[in-house]
C-alpha cells in the first residue's frame, strides 16, 4: 500500500515539490511523496532558484564518499531545498528503523481509495506528516492515504509514505518516493515541473536515491551505521541490458500487444527482476545502469500508479539517471496533472527498450523513426 501525501510550505521543502513551470519561486512548493511514493508542495521564504547545469557555473564534481550536506551543497546553492531533501532523509531513516521493528501480521484500515492498507503504512503516513510538521516549511500536506489538503501550518507538499506496504510482512524490500514542486499547486502541473525528486528505499541496506533538475545524475547515499548518509553511487548512463520487470501482468489477458512484449523479453532470455514493489524495481535500472521496468493496462486491468506520487518522481529519477520514461506516447515527465489521483501506464528504462515498448504497444516511437525493433519488428 502506498501513502501521498501533498503539501504547500513557506519555508523549504520536505518531499516532493510542484512547480509554476517557472526556474524562480516566490509561491508556495509541493511534494508528492509515498512510503515509497510521496508528493509535496512547498512555499520558501525566499524565492527558489534552480541552477541549471548547462548555464551554471554552480554546477561542481561531487565525488563518492561524500556526506549527504557536502553533496548537498555542491548540488545546488537553494537553502531551502538543501532544509527540505535534509529533512525528508532524517524522516527516511526513522521510517527505515520502524519497518525493522514493526510488527504487520495484519491489515489494519482501508484508505480513502480502497485499498488494503496495513498498519506500518500508517505509521510511515504519521511520520511525515509529523517530520514536516516540524520543519515548519509546509503549511498543507496531502497524502495517498489522507487525500485531502491538511493544514501543517506551513507550505505544501504531497506523498505516498510506504510503497509496497503490503509486502512488508513477507520482508521484501519497500521504499518511500516523493517529488518537490515550486509553487502552490499539485494540478496543473508535469513531472518536468518538479525541482527534485527522490526515494528511501528500506531493504538489507536502506538507502537514500535523489535527483535534483539540472544537476548531472541521480545520486544513491547510504545509511552508516552511526545513522550518517554516505554517497556511494552516481549513475549517468542506462545502458543497454536484458533485465525485465514486468509488472499487471493478468493485462497480458486482454492486451495482445502487452503479452507480445513479454513473450519477446521471454524469448530473448531475458533475466527475470520482479519483486512487486515498484521502488526496488525501478531502482535496480539505476543501479544496475540496464534493464526495463513495465506496468501496463487492458480493457479490464485499468491504471492503478498514480501519477502525482508515484509515477512522475521516478521518472524524474530515472530520466535524470540518463534512462527513459513512457506511458506509450510521451515521457512521464510531459503528462499534465490534472487530479490528484491521476492513473496511467509507465515503462522506465533504456532508450532501445523504451523504443521497443512504445512501438510494440502503439506501432512508433517518438525516440527513433523507421524500421522497428525487437517485439515489433
Amino acid at each position: 500500500m502506498e501513502t501521498g501525501v501533498a503539501c504547500f510550505a513557506r519555508g523549504t521543502i520536505l518531499p516532493t515539490i510542484a512547480s509554476q513551470h517557472s526556474t524562480s519561486f516566490a509561491s508556495p512548493w509541493s511534494v508528492s511523496p509515498s512510503f515509497t511514493t510521496r508528493a509535496l508542495r512547498v512555499m520558501p521564504r525566499s524565492s527558489f532558484k534552480v541552477s541549471k547545469a548547462q548555464n551554471s557555473s554552480f554546477v561542481t564534481k561531487c565525488e563518492i564518499g561524500e556526506s549527504l550536506e557536502e553533496f548537498l551543497s555542491k548540488a545546488t546553492p537553494d537553502k531551502g531545498l538543501i532544509r527540505l531533501l535534509t529533512c525528508m532523509s532524517e524522516a527516511i531513516r526513522t521510517i527505515a528503523f520502524k519497518v525493522r521493528t514493526a510488527s504487520c501480521g495484519g491489515t489494519a484500515c482501508v484508505n480513502s481509495f480502497g485499498d488494503e492498507q496495513l498498519a506500518v503504512d500508517m505509521l510511515a503516513d504519521k511520520l511525515l506528516f509529523d517530520a514536516l510538521t516540524h520543519s515548519h516549511f509546509c503549511k498543507y500536506a496531502c497524502s495517498e492515504e489522507v487525500p485531502e489538503l491538511q493544514d501543517m501550518g506551513g507550505p505544501v507538499e504531497a506523498f505516498d509514505p510506504l510503497d509496497g506496504s503490503s509486502i512488508v510482512d513477507t520482508n521484501f524490500t519497500v521504499g518511500t518516493i516523493f517529488g518537490v514542486w515550486p509553487g502552490d499547486k499539485l494540478t496543473g502541473v508535469t513531472g518536468g515541473d518538479q525541482v527534485a525528486a527522490a526515494m528511501g528505499i528500506y531493504g538489507p541496506r536502506t538507502t537514500y536515491v535523489l535527483a535534483i533538475k539540472g544537476f548531472p545524475g541521480t545520486h544513491e547515499f547510504l545509511l552508516l551505521d552511526e545513522g550518517k548518509w554516505q554517497h556511494v553511487k552516481e549513475t549517468t548512463e542506462i545502458s543497454e541490458g536484458k533485465m525485465f520487470s514486468p509488472g499487471n501482468l493478468r493485462a497480458t489477458f486482454d492486451n495482445p500487444e502487452y503479452d507480445k512484449l513479454i513473450n519477446y523479453y521471454v524469448k530473448e532470455k531475458y533475466t527475470l527482476r520482479y519483486t512487486g514493489g515498484m521502488v526496488p524495481d525501478v531502482n535496480q535500472i539505476i543501479v544496475k545502469e540496464k534493464g526495463v521496468f513495465t506496468n501496463v493496462i487492458s480493457p479490464t486491468t485499468k491504471a492503478k500508479l498514480r501519477l502525482l506520487f508515484e509515477v512522475a518522481p521516478l521518472g524524474l529519477l530515472i530520466e535524470n539517471a540518463g534512462g527513459y520514461s513512457s506511458d506509450g506516447t510521451k515521457s512521464v515527465l510531459d503528462k499534465v496533472i490534472v487530479n490528484l489521483d491521476d492513473r496511467t501506464q509507465v515503462a522506465y528504462g533504456s532508450k532501445n527498450e523504451i523504443i521497443r515498448f512504445e512501438e510494440t504497444l502503439y506501432g512508433s516511437s517518438r525516440l527513433k523513426s523507421g524500421v522497428p525493433v525487437g517485439a515489433s519488428a
